[in-house]
């Protein structure tokens, strides 16, 4: 095998293909695969499978299932886009790293339930799955897998959101949970989201624990579980749906302003999975849901859309499309897992306008905390036990929403888990101080809305609201993850409040720049793909630290913000964990973050331009100047990037 493989093949490479197929126990047509590969001396193929291991990111762990180059084994009989199995390698998602990835959760998991005095529980999971290729066969593979090492699984019969999976931890009290997703990636991908007993997917502290479990798992321990046992599997059945619907409904604020003012929106799950919570939701509060049927199945391939990220405009046409058919109000949309909302709204002159992320989740910033005061259960002054909670890459407008309320503004890293975990922090801290006070140990998620919520104010912080730029928001206390079939209702309800005042979202996007100044973001996405892409990327941060710029486009460089040395603290004095993650303040007050994604093969740049205005006039013209600024910014930091990739250490 060796001789075969020759000088193109990395080092890297060729040891981890090596030892995959010098396994005792590796499945035959997996051997096969490798054989084929080896034996047509595809070398650029074979880097791009082998060329490292697949880990943990920000999201679990994500990557290709279904490989550029499908193999005759794999292919097996299928005459369509779907091979019969996933993609061998190392780096691509497939039934060796879902074994090893869930032996490493239940290895950690039952490791954490022995230090902490609860060695007598079975480490149970609850397992959801989106409509990707291959993944009803990954979550069931999950699902016998924990079973047959000692523990107990629960699995719905159909696919689920991620949202509902992250409340399904907490309502069933699990001690884990896994997600079997790749989110909004493109349709050849699949992915593993891990989630520990608080619902929210894991920080640093249990994925640290988890992964270093991963890497002491061998390839024939991975294979003991390659064959399916489903005997002691539990399937979940439809009340767990109405209990996570009721929970979505826990989000309206303002019935009363759904009931007297229709509002007619158009939805699309964008072929996810959507469709299974939001369009119940949305139908019992009373608001007119006109789906996209032809995006209204569950396909695979999301054959209607370029890509089915709602970050991309074009996955809204079909949808806006029908809304100006139908006279919609607003079209709302969610990803495939269901946890990223887009949403267009209708102007004043009939059009329909695409939000970005950091507009949508800044208006239901300002709307949610202005009617919390409204119905009082918030102090009209404001108070440091309130705090909207969001990633320090999504716009600065909510930083200053919430400072002009009187109320706290967390930053986190990327990663709505840094979200959650401030969540399970606070959660946390109230019931410590409740049942010092009182004795009483409160059932968090058992007690109504507004006695925990009092609580919170009283011996905590209350989460009102959290978002993140890639499209995340979240206002339940009892879902720990980014939550689009809630965020569809919640938008809906601030689409009726506008109406009621004889205004659209537009009008309401307009009066929160003409009262707190414009603030304009983008988004700069390198894609580097395979081996030498990950190289590159590598280079690119590597560079940053060793060389950070003096100036960019002409602009010389105030601040720099080095988060993998520096000590950075919250708002609340928490340290904030090392990442290589690089915020940079230019002279002429353009700010600009640097970071490799967790969940793909790219380096994200992402843009912040801010411009007072002294009036609604001239909002147009800040928005012309802020986009031409930080275009030209985009451009310098694109060519500088690909400079950047390319040095030699």
């Amino acid at each position: 095998m060796e001789k075969f493989l020759g000088d193109r093949v990395l080092p890297a490479a060729a040891e981890n293909l090596l030892r995959m197929h010098r396994c005792e126990n590796f499945p035959r047509c997996a051997r096969e695969s490798i054989d084929e590969l080896v034996e047509n001396g595809l070398a650029d193929e074979i880097n791009n499978r082998f060329f490292k291991s697949i880990e943990f990111g920000t999201g679990g762990m994500r990557s290709r299932t279904i490989a550029e180059v499908i193999t005759a084994a794999e292919r097996g009989t299928s005459s369509t886009n779907c091979p019969q199995m996933a993609a061998v390698g190392t780096v691509y998602f497939n039934d060796f790293s879902v074994i090893g990835a869930t032996m490493a959760l239940f290895r950690y998991c039952s490791l954490f339930l022995k230090n902490n005095h609860r060695a007598h529980q079975l480490p149970t999971v609850v397992i959801a799955h989106d409509v990707r290729h291959f993944s009803r066969h990954f979550c069931e593979l999950a699902a016998s897998t924990w079973e047959c090492l000692g523990g107990h699984a629960l699995i719905y019969a159909s696919p689920r959101s991620t949202p509902q999976l992250s409340f399904s931890v907490r309502h069933l009290r699990c001690t884990a949970g896994i997600m079997i997703t790749a989110s909004h990636n493109p349709w050849h991908d699949n992915g593993f989201k891990a989630y520990f007993s608080d619902g929210a997917q894991m920080v640093d502290v249990h994925a640290n624990g988890v992964t270093a479990e991963f890497s002491r798992i061998t390839i024939d321990e991975i294979c003991k579980f390659c064959r399916k046992d489903m005997s002691g599997v539990h399937v979940l059945g439809g009340e767990i749906d109405a209990h996570y619907v009721n929970a979505i409904g826990e989000t309206v604020l303002r019935r009363d302003i759904l009931e007297k003012n229709s509002v007619r929106a158009v939805f699309s799950p964008l072929h996810g999975t959507g469709s299974i919570a939001t369009i119940p939701a949305l139908r019992a509060h009373g608001i007119d849901c006109v789906v996209v049927e032809k995006q209204n199945d569950g396909d695979p391939n999301f054959s209607t859309v370029k890509s089915p990220n709602p970050e991309n405009g074009e996955a809204l046409e079909m949808s806006i499309a029908l809304a100006g058919e139908v006279s919609a109000d607003i079209v709302i949309a969610t990803d495939p897992d269901g946890d990223r909302l887009a949403v267009a709204a209708k102007n004043s002159g009939g059009q329909f306008e695409i939000f970005s992320g950091n507009v949508t989740g800044a208006l239901l910033a300002e709307y949610r905390i202005s009617q919390l005061k409204f119905l009082e259960k918030i102090p009209r002054h404001g108070s440091k036990n309130a705090a909207i909670v969001k990633t320090f890459v999504t716009t600065p407008l909510i930083d200053k929403i919430a400072s002009s309320h009187g109320l706290k503004c967390i930053n986190t890293l990327t990663g709505f888990k840094w979200i959650g975990e401030k969540m399970l922090a606070y959660e946390n801290e109230m019931l410590e101080k409740e049942y010092s006070a009182t004795g009483i140990a409160v059932d968090y998620d058992g007690t109504s809305v507004g006695t925990r919520d009092a609580l919170l104010m009283r011996h905590s912080t209350l989460f009102i609201f959290g978002c993140e730029e890639s499209y995340g928001c979240l206002a339940a206390n009892n879902v720990r993850d980014k939550d689009a079939n809630s965020a569809c209702l919640m938008v809906c309800e601030m689409a009726a409040y506008a109406k009621s005042i004889g205004k659209t979202l537009c009008d309401l996007r307009d009066d929160m720049y003409a009262k707190r100044g414009y603030f304009g973001e983008m988004v700069l996405n390198i894609y580097c793909e395979g081996a030498d892409g990950a190289r590159k990327i590598k280079n690119i941060l590597a560079d940053y630290q060793r060389h950070p710029p003096a100036s960019v486009n002409g602009s010389e460089v105030a601040e720099i913000v080095d988060f993998s040395r520096q000590k950075i603290c919250d708002a609340d004095g928490k340290v904030i964990p090392p990442q290589q993650f690089f915020f940079i303040t230019l002279g002429n007050g353009v700010k600009f973050a640097v970071r490799a994604s967790g969940t793909e093969p790219k380096i994200k740049f992402y843009l912040f331009g801010e411009m007072p205005i002294s009036d609604a006039s001239a909002l147009e013209d800040a928005k012309e100047k802020t986009k031409s600024l930080l275009e030209q910014v985009k451009e310098f930091l694109r060519i500088d990037a690909h400079r950047r990739a390319n040095f030699t250490a």
